[in-house]
């Protein structure tokens, strides 16, 4: 291996030469006694142990306390305050969802960018001494628009979602393949600080029970994240829900909120794992507002009660969620079991860290729970974000929507004989425009009609100019329709309406309308919460930037969060909104230092809790 005209050992004569080689060897031996210690540190592993009912980091017993966050619902500026605080509230680890939808917006096109660098988030969690637990879907459920699924997949009408169907599963797999080696060199064993990964999430909630599917994404994940991954599902506690949602080969956890009785809960997963570590995936510290419905709380005490009730028991646990975040843009879902319910633009959740990231009494009385059971990093909590009141600004109305659709529908209106669906045009997020002419003037009262869940989402029907579904007038079908897909974000993030020419008013017609306005902030952008005082419901953009969906007469949530991130310190901050029902004949938004979530339209009342 070393040549023996080495320039530290002379060459030996031979009286010499056997203690020389003696000596030579025992060198050679040490050197590479010491590069094998070098390359070789110690084995880095995170492993289930059926035996003692527990898992095992580096060999050694080990239970997290976790807290989940979405990096898709808060900017990413705010990344590190968020996950500081979760970080000195005791945690030891945190769950995050991927959703696959933020990140392929079409097939094949890929966006890691910006707030969507999910890679930069995951190796800040590493920099802050977090360990993670990763849930990357494909569907991931989280109230999030079509549960993390593309928009696209519909594409292809009979596309059975999250099931065997081979188009699904291409696509499907094409995003793993893309996805999953972004994972691969964080996972634990590899030097990271991903201790699991979630496969699919509450699949036995669905309909399908599609044993085949589930094995077909272990397979995937395990062929691109190794053998070694500790690899797991989560599903409620019912029987049918654990059924489906199991799978050999997947370690199979619950999920539960404070007002369960813990110990039929974890006897529920103890049906299908008898053995290994008790965990709750999701315990649950409050809740998400629907629209028209009163804001979800839940006590201090009762979530730190069901919390120290697990971990005495040894439980690991994830409290969901920790920091709700923002449903910004078009991102908010809806469940839907016995009905269809939307989900507010605010997924403040009444989390331990509230929608602006602020400590709260929960996250203080969770952290004293968490200190009875190891040690708290030392140092303090890092406080409360400031916030800025900029007060009232008024609004002056730029143009009705249905006089700009030229410029927001560049390449002209798709003909067509009948409506087309989102999907049929390819459009995954926003607004259409559907337009045609009445066969007749309609000069007494005339019923328009629709078929069942024609129109799923929102339709607004204005005479002569447009609705969305297949309609038909005193039983007679409208046909000849004039479809506008409307790019109002690109728009507005290219400068428009403010950096165009003043539009000319066609009059107060009634119906959807942009209005615009500016104001500026007194040489720091702090955070800060818009309330809409008069206006009905629509959009609200600031330089550019979709802050979320707006309803104040619905509620509850009767303002937007405005991350101080995206305001100008050096120049007038663009306000542009979509008005859609009405705005107030003097339009006016008022910005607040703190949020109003607490109004809600129940029945023809408003109510205040």
């Amino acid at each position: 291996m070393v040549a023996s005209t080495s320039p530290f050992i002379p060459h030996p004569g031979p009286a010499e030469r056997p203690a020389r080689m003696g000596l030579r060897a025992l060198a050679l031996l040490l050197a590479a006694g010491l590069l094998h210690m070098q390359a070789s540190p110690p084995a880095r592993s995170f492993q289930l142990d059926y035996e003692e009912d527990c898992f095992r980091k580096d060999g050694a017993p080990f239970r997290y306390i976790s807290g989940s966050i979405h990096y898709a619902r808060v900017p990413r500026p705010a990344w590190r305050d968020r996950l500081l605080k979760m970080y000195m509230s005791g945690l030891s680890a945190l769950q995050v969802y991927i959703p696959w939808n933020y990140h392929e917006p079409l097939p094949g096109v890929y966006d890691f960018a910006g707030d969507r660098d999910v890679e930069a988030f995951l190796d800040l969690t590493a920099e802050l001494g977090l360990l993670v637990i990763l849930r990357p879907g494909p569907y991931i459920c989280a109230e999030w628009e079509m549960g993390g699924l593309p928009a696209w997949l519909l594409w292809k009408p009979d596309i059975v979602l999250r099931s065997s169907d081979p188009a699904y599963l291409a696509a499907v797999d094409s995003w793993l393949h893309v996805l999953l080696p972004k994972i691969k060199p964080r996972l634990y064993q590899n030097g990271g600080n991903i201790i699991s990964v979630q496969v699919e999430n509450e699949y036995g909630s669905y309909y399908a029970c599609d044993y085949g599917y589930l094995r077909h994404l272990l397979g995937s994940f395990r062929a691109l994240l190794g053998t070694e991954v500790l690899l797991f599902t989560t599903d409620g506690t019912r029987a049918q829900e654990l059924r489906c949602g199991t799978l050999q080969g997947l370690y199979a956890t619950v999920d539960f909120g404070p007002g369960s009785n813990v110990t039929e809960a974890f006897g529920a997963q103890r049906q299908v794992e008898p053995k290994g570590p008790l965990v709750n995936s999701e315990y649950y510290t409050g809740w998400l507002d629907y629209w028209g419905e009163a804001h979800a709380s839940t006590s201090s005490a009762r979530v730190a009660r069901g919390l120290e009730d697990m971990l005495q028991l040894g439980a690991s646990v994830n409290m969901y969620m920790f920091h709700g975040g923002t449903n910004f843009a078009y991102w908010s879902g809806a469940d839907f079991k016995d009905q269809y319910k939307p989900v507010t633009t605010s997924y403040d959740y009444d989390a331990p860290l509230s929608e602006a990231g602020d400590p709260t009494e929960k996250l203080f009385a969770i952290r004293t729970i968490i200190s009875k059971f190891q040690p708290l990093p030392v140092g303090p909590m890092p406080p409360a974000t400031p916030k800025y009141a900029y007060g009232r600004v008024a609004l002056q109305k730029y143009a009705d929507l249905l006089d700009v659709l030229d410029v927001l529908c560049l390449s002209g209106p798709i003909q067509s004989q009948f409506p087309l669906t989102f999907e049929a045009i390819k459009q995954a997020h926003g607004f259409v425009v559907y337009r045609t002419r009445l066969p007749r003037d309609v000069l007494d009262p005339a019923t328009l009609g629709a078929p069942p869940h024609s129109v799923c989402d929102r339709g607004y029907v204005m005479l002569r100019q447009g609705l969305l579904g297949n309609l038909s007038l005193d039983s007679s079908p409208l046909s000849n329709w004039l479809i506008y897909p409307l790019a109002i974000d690109t728009a507005i993030q290219q400068g428009w309406p403010h950096a165009a020419l003043p539009k000319s008013s066609r009059g107060s017609r009634a119906g959807p309308a942009f209005y615009t306005g500016t104001f500026e902030t007194p040489g720091i952008a702090w955070d800060t919460f818009v309330k809409f005082p008069g206006w009905s419901k629509g959009q609200l953009w600031i330089n550019g930037f979709n802050l979320g969906r707006y309803w104040p007469h619905r509620g509850p949530q009767q303002t937007l969060f405005v991350p101080g991130s995206v305001l100008h310190v050096d120049r007038p901050n663009n306000i542009t909104v979509l008005e859609l029902e009405g705005a107030p004949p003097a339009p006016l938004l008022l910005f607040l230092d703190r949020p109003l979530f607490n109004r809600t339209l129940i029945g023809s009342t408003m109510a205040t809790e």
